[in-house]
C-alpha cells in the first residue's frame, strides 16, 4: 500500500505487544534498557525514536520537535514483552547469562525481568547446528508447529489485555539457503507447511504465523525469512507491514558512514578488509560454516551497492573486500571489529585508514529493536503494508520491492526515513535545494 500525504493515523491508544522470538543478548538488553529508562534509572542513548528531531520547514523557521513528539509513537510506559527461546531461563536469568549489563541495570529491575518466561521455541538442529535447544515445541508437521505459535500470540494478547502486537526477530543466524520453490508463492509454502518441507526454516514458520495474525514483523538476522514470494504476498494479503534483514550494528554500521565519505571525494579503493571477534552467542552459532555464510553475504553487500563501481569503474572496479568472523569466548558480547582500508589519492597515491571499533553489539542492536517496533506499529496504524523499505536505515541488507537496489548509503538512508514521517504527517519534504527556495 502507498504512501498517503498526510496518512490518516490511528492513534496509539492501548498497549503494545513486543513479540520476540530468541530471548538471549539482544533482547534481553533490549527489554532491560526499556524497563530502565521506564524509571528514568538510564537514558535511551542510540533510539531515534526517543532521542531524535526532525527538522520542519526551513532552517529560518528554527522547528525541529522531537520525532516522539511530532508522531503518535507508542508510549514506553505501554509495552509489554513476551517470546520464545530454545532456552528456559527467564529474562532476568538469560540477561545475566549473556552479561551484557551490569548489576546496576538488572538488579533494580530484576523481579520484573524474571517475570518474562519465554515460550517453547520452534526449532530445527539442522538451522542452528551450533545450538542445541531443549525448551522447544513438538508438533505433527510445520503448520502444526505455525497454529501453536498463533496460539502463543493470542493467548499474550488476552491475558496481558494488549490492543495491538509486533514482532522483532532476535534469534540466532540460520544456515545460508538459497530460495526454493516452496518459497515461491503462498500456495506452495502452505502446501510445503503441512508436508514438513525441509526448505522452511523456523524464522519463517515465526514469520508466517505473526503475519497470518495481522502482527507487524522484521527480522533482525541475515535469515531467508521475509524477502521472498510468499511472505510478501501474505503482508499484502493482511496489509502487514514487514523489514529487514540483519541488524545493522558495529563493523556494517561504520562502513555506511565511511564509505559514503570516500565516494563523495571520489576517493579510489583497492581493498577493504575486514574481521570480527566476538564471544556471545552469536559468535558460537557463527562457528558453522553455513551460518557463517549467510551473515558474510549480508556484510559483503554493502560496499558493492555504495561505492557503484558500474558507474564509477576507475574508483572502484575490482577492489577487494574480505570478511572474517571468529568466535573469541573472552570477548563475550563486546565484539571487536577491525578494518584496514586501502585508499588512492590524487595522481594515484596510495593511503590507508585503519579503524579499530571496540563495540558493544547488543548496547547497539537493542535501540534498533525499540525503534523498530515503534515505527512498525505506527506504519500499521497508517495503513502501510508489505516492504516497508524507508526503514532501510537499520539493516545490513535492506528489503525492496522487486527490480530495485537496496540504498546502503547511511545519509541517504536517514534522510528517506525522516522525509517519509514528514510526509505522513502532510508536511513538506526536505530537499536542500537552496535557502532562497525550500531549504
Amino acid at each position: 500500500m502507498g504512501l498517503t500525504k498526510g496518512a490518516q493515523i490511528r492513534p496509539a491508544s492501548g498497549r503494545l505487544g513486543v513479540l520476540l522470538p530468541g530471548m538471549g543478548a539482544v533482547a534481553t538488553t533490549f527489554i532491560a534498557g526499556v524497563m530502565n529508562v521506564r524509571r528514568k534509572l538510564a537514558r535511551p542513548i542510540g533510539s531515534l525514536t526517543q532521542m531524535g528531531t526532525i527538522r520542519l520547514g526551513k532552517r529560518s523557521d528554527g522547528t525541529s520537535p522531537r520525532i516522539s513528539e511530532f508522531l503518535p509513537l507508542a508510549a514506553l510506559d505501554d509495552l509489554e514483552f513476551g517470546g520464545w527461546d530454545v532456552f528456559p531461563d527467564n529474562a532476568h536469568q538469560a540477561a545475566v547469562k549473556a552479561g551484557v549489563l551490569t548489576r546496576d541495570h538488572l538488579d533494580p529491575i530484576k523481579d520484573e525481568l524474571a517475570a518474562i518466561k519465554p515460550w517453547p521455541a520452534v526449532f530445527e538442529q539442522a538451522w542452528v547446528k551450533n545450538l542445541h535447544g531443549e525448551h522447544v515445541k513438538r508438533g505433527a508437521s510445520k503448520a502444526d508447529l505455525a497454529l501453536q505459535l498463533g496460539d502463543d500470540l493470542q493467548r499474550f494478547k488476552q491475558e496481558r489485555g494488549l490492543d495491538r502486537l509486533v514482532a522483532i526477530w532476535c534469534g540466532s543466524t540460520e544456515v545460508y539457503r538459497k530460495p526454493a520453490a516452496v518459497h515461491a508463492t503462498l500456495a506452495a509454502f502452505e502446501a510445503g507447511l503441512h508436508a514438513s518441507d525441509p526448505d522452511i526454516a523456523p524464522s519463517q514458520i515465526y514469520a508466517y504465523a505473526c503475519l497470518q495474525a495481522g502482527v507487524p514483523y522484521a527480522n533482525g538476522a541475515p535469515n531467508l525469512s521475509l524477502d521472498t514470494g510468499w511472505a510478501c504476498e501474505l503482508a499484502r494479503l493482511r496489509g502487514v507491514p514487514i523489514a529487514g534483514k540483519d541488524f545493522k550494528t558495529g563493523q556494517t554500521l561504520m562502513k555506511t558512514i565511511l564509505a559514503p565519505g570516500f565516494k563523495a571525494r571520489l576517493l579510489g579503493l583497492d581493498g577493504w578488509y575486514s574481521t570480527n571477534i566476538l564471544g556471545n552467542r552469536d559468535g558460537e552459532v557463527l562457528e558453522d560454516p553455513e551460518s557463517y555464510r549467510a551473515k558474510e553475504l549480508s556484510k559483503l553487500g554493502v560496499l558493492e551497492h555504495i561505492l557503484q563501481p558500474h558507474l564509477y569503474p576507475d574508483l572502484y572496479k575490482g577492489f577487494h573486500h574480505v570478511v572474517r568472523i571468529d568466535y573469541y569466548p573472552p570477548r563475550g558480547d563486546n565484539k571487536e571489529c577491525w578494518d584496514n582500508i586501502d585508499l588512492r589519492g590524487w595522481l594515484d597515491y596510495p593511503m590507508q585508514i585503519k579503524v579499530d571499533f571496540l563495540c558493544r553489539d547488543s548496547i547497539l542492536a537493542a535501540p534498533i529493536v525499540l525503534d523498530l517496533a515503534l515505527f512498525l506499529d505506527l506504519a500499521q496504524r497508517a495503513g502501510l503494508s508489505g516492504i516497508q523499505e524507508w526503514l532501510s536505515f537499520y539493516w545490513k541488507s535492506p528489503m525492496t520491492p522487486p527490480g530495485l537496489y537496496p540504498e546502503h548509503d547511511l545519509f541517504i538512508q536517514l534522510m528517506k526515513l525522516k522525509n517519509t514521517l514528514r510526509h505522513l504527517r502532510g508536511e513538506e519534504l526536505i530537499t536542500h535545494l537552496g535557502a532562497e527556495y525550500y531549504d
